[in-house]
């Protein structure tokens, strides 16, 4: 009755974790930024509003959102796009659909992270295409090298994201680089996931597209703005690769959100003291969390972004006994083969629950 596509996917373990807790538990699982939208990018949707913009927008979005996304390319990520190579999704998630989507055929191979998020693979599945976990190198980054055993004949995506989710950590301008070169020598597009690049406390980003034109960048307001609810992701690639994946942005969605896309214009243009004041109270947090975790004598590789950790837990029923106390987290095999013996902790929460979600956690991992 249902096709074997769907019927593959499974709930997403996230999600799973987040609706099976009490209504007072802390939620350590789901990963969105626990601050409220600026408020003049909330002043720039009610002006577009009140100004009735509110019909469709052209299918890549609104020129001068478009016009602000190649300045912030330049400016931030150092490659240069022209407008019709930057299309307005709604959110990162409709991006990377409509990359797979436009990138896969029946049986072609993705590489994906893992552990990685949860989205790479299911999304590679309703396009047809295979899972090819590359397992992670002891720092938890995706190594070159290990990418390279991965490849075959059949392989036609890599997907990397820095920083990672569920990891926190950041790929080395040297990994970077060394990606790129192979998505050059062998003729792979790399599907670079940097949403979120301006949380980043020790190391630097690093966008693919400096090195390759193989590349297509995903990224979003959602986190780096905390507008995960306005749904603005975009993406930006070579003419050809934009004017496929907009064949299947048409059809499913016509054109991202016209208010928030004025909002998001807003975010872009606007003011930045709150993406840094953002960055720097997850930074206090992070260490708030991992002098916990150390404590505990519980081992973690340091993130150096996101606002993951990832720490390693031995016992597979870790987050089912957290959850009975009230903690949310996730279980690392949510994120593929290569996550289990972790969890995955958001701290995009505030310090006091995150020292009440520590003292619990002292009590049942030690």
């Amino acid at each position: 009755m249902f096709s074997e596509r769907v019927k593959s996917i499974d709930i997403s373990g996230i999600r799973k974790m987040f609706e099976g807790a009490g209504p007072n538990a802390i939620n350590l699982g789901l990963g969105q930024p626990d601050f409220d939208t600026p408020l003049h990018i909330k002043k720039a949707a009610i002006e577009a509003i009140n100004q009735g913009f509110t019909a469709y927008t052209m299918n890549l979005g609104i020129p001068e959102l478009r016009s602000a996304l190649c300045r912030k390319f330049e400016r931030e990520n150092h490659f240069e796009v022209a407008p019709d190579e930057v299309i307005v999704t709604s959110g990162a998630s409709e991006a990377l659909h409509l990359a797979l989507a436009a990138l896969i055929d029946k049986g072609d191979d993705v590489l994906v992270p893992d552990p990685g998020f949860v989205s790479y693979a299911a999304l590679t599945r309703m396009a047809g295409g295979n899972v090819v976990g590359v397992p992670l190198g002891d720092e938890l980054t995706v190594e070159p090298e290990k990418v390279n055993e991965c490849i075959t004949p059949r392989t036609k995506v890599l997907i990397i994201n820095s920083p990672s989710n569920p990891t926190g950590t950041v790929q080395t301008k040297q990994e970077i680089k060394a990606l790129a070169e192979i998505a050059e020598d062998t003729g792979i597009t790399i599907i670079s996931d940097e949403v979120y690049e301006h949380f980043i406390y020790d190391g630097e980003h690093v966008s693919p597209a400096q090195f390759t034109d193989n590349v297509i960048t995903i990224n979003a307001v959602s986190k780096t703005y905390a507008m995960t609810g306005w749904r603005i992701g975009y993406a930006a690639a070579r003419k050809d690769y934009i004017e496929q994946m907009l064949k299947v942005h048409q059809y499913i969605q016509a054109c991202a959100c016209s208010i928030a896309q004025k909002a998001a214009l807003a975010a872009l243009e606007g003011p930045q003291d709150c993406v840094r004041e953002m960055c720097a109270s997850f930074k206090a947090r992070r260490d708030l969390l991992l002098d916990g975790l150390y404590g505990m004598g519980i081992n973690c590789v340091k993130p150096q972004g996101a606002f993951y950790a990832f720490p390693e837990v031995a016992d597979e029923d870790t987050p089912q006994k957290l959850i009975t106390k009230g903690v949310i987290v996730v279980p690392g095999a949510a994120f593929g083969e290569n996550g289990k013996g972790h969890i995955r902790i958001s701290y995009a929460t505030s310090e006091e629950n995150l020292r009440r979600a520590l003292g619990i956690m002292g009590k049942i991992l030690t």
